[in-house]
This record gives structure tokens, C-alpha cells and sequence, in this order.
């Protein structure tokens, strides 16, 4: 079995978020950029894990962006894949990455395609959705639990106030989310290996964004606390009517 891995760059959760070019740009500066988490903890762990299972089995790594994101690629083969592609553009919009996988996919039987559910910066969650559609495969979203069956899978997914199980028959694409796996390290043995393991860049092909950003803003600073002595509730009902408007 082939396995196609998609995986993207975000910035540590530590990061200080800043922004350029008249709040239009992410000032990048200083940041800690990291394996998004739904991609690296559910989505490339899971396929490990099938891999364990069945030796014969390979997973490729996809990721869309300039030379700064090899080193999150590296680590991805350092936990596990064997080899990686990727796609020398500035990844513009969810359109745009998809198109670019999708094209990569084209060019290869891939049995599964991985996503995370989102990103943690954009939390976005579209490029699964839009990768299956134009490879005209299966998709299955939100998943927390997947299991082989020969040629078909087993998955449980989240939908509003419960759970489903789907069957389908490889292949497919589906985005993993927290339940589909345990996160892991690295060990030694695999960040050595992952130095030598094959890292394709490939040319994007023409694909022209649908999006585009016309400005990022932060969330008003919060206001200071107010304390309220445990024996003042009408002064504190007052507060909660008419400053905080919650009853």
C-alpha cells in the first residue's frame, strides 16, 4: 500500500503573532515554525502505524512551500516516511495547495491520502475536501479512528452531537483529527536516516489562487478584571446585566 502524507508548516503556539505590508503579510521574523499538529500527531502517526503493520507498506511525504519548510519536512521522515515531495511555491490558498498535490498525486497509485482535520493557524480544514474532488476520490472528514479491512477501511468520524462509522473502499482521502493516533518523537536512529532518505523538489504547475488576503487583524485586548465582594450580589447581577450582558 502507498500512502501520501500532506503535511504543512505552522507556527509554534509560543509564537508571537505580529503583522507587515499594512496588516496584509504575517510577519514571519523570529518565528518557531513546526509540523502542523493534526498533520504530524494523527494524520503521518497513523500511517506509520499502518506501516508497522504491514511492512510492505510506503509513505510519502507532500508539502507545499518554499526551501524554509524542509526542515519540517525532514522531520516528518525523521518520524517515519520514506520519502518526500515538495512543491517549490508560496502556498497562496487552500485552492491552490490542493491543485498542487493533486497534481503530484496524479502521478502516482497512492492507495490512501492523509490530511490533518486544519491547520492551527488558518484553521482552514478545506485542502482534504478539495484534494478528493479533483482526484475524484472518496473523502471522509474529521476522522478519530480507522482501521484496514483488506481492500476496504473502517473509519469513525465526528458529526454533530455524535459519531458515525463509514466503510469505503480504498482508496480515499481522510482528514485525521485527535483519536486517530498517539503523537510520537523522533528517535535517533531516525533523524540520522532521515538526512539520506529522498527529498523531490518539484515546479508547481500554473494554477491561479481564488483568494487572497486583504487584512489580518488581532482580538481586542482584554479588559482588566473586575473583583466583587461575596457578599455584594446585587452589585455583582448588576455587572453581569449590563457590562458583561450574559443574563
Amino acid at each position: 500500500m502507498k500512502i501520501l502524507v500532506c503535511i504543512s508548516k505552522t507556527p509554534d503556539t509560543t509564537a508571537k503573532i505580529a503583522f507587515t505590508d499594512n496588516n496584509t503579510k504575517f510577519a514571519e521574523a523570529g518565528v518557531q515554525w513546526i509540523i502542523n499538529p493534526y498533520d504530524e500527531w494523527y494524520a503521518l502517526v497513523r500511517a506509520i502505524e499502518l506501516k508497522e503493520a504491514d511492512t510492505a507498506t510506503t509513505i510519502h511525504i507532500i508539502s507545499v512551500g518554499s526551501a524554509d519548510v524542509e526542515p519540517i519536512i525532514r522531520k516528518a521522515l525523521a518520524l517515519g516516511g520514506d520519502e518526500a515531495i515538495r512543491v517549490n511555491a508560496n502556498p497562496a490558498d487552500s485552492y491552490f495547495v490542493a491543485a498542487q498535490i493533486a497534481e503530484v498525486a496524479r502521478q502516482d497509485a497512492y492507495d490512501l491520502i492523509f490530511t490533518g482535520k486544519e491547520t492551527i493557524d488558518y484553521n482552514n480544514g478545506a485542502v482534504g475536501g478539495m484534494l478528493a474532488e479533483m482526484l475524484d476520490l472518496p473523502y471522509i472528514a474529521l476522522a478519530t479512528n480507522f482501521k484496514m479491512n483488506g481492500g476496504n477501511v473502517t473509519v469513525k468520524r465526528e458529526i454533530e452531537g455524535g459519531e458515525e462509522t463509514v466503510e469505503v473502499a480504498l482508496p480515499v482521502v481522510v482528514s485525521c483529527q485527535k483519536g486517530m493516533a498517539e503523537a510520537r518523537i523522533p528517535n535517533m536512529r531516525g533523524i540520522m536516516a532521515a538526512r539520506t532518505k529522498p527529498l523531490k523538489v518539484v515546479e508547481p504547475v500554473p494554477v491561479e489562487s481564488l483568494t487572497k488576503i486583504a487584512a489580518f487583524g488581532l482580538p481586542p485586548a482584554k479588559a482588566g478584571v473586575k473583583l466583587v465582594s461575596a457578599d455584594n450580589v446585587e452589585e455583582l447581577v448588576r455587572l453581569l446585566h449590563e457590562e458583561a450582558r450574559v443574563i
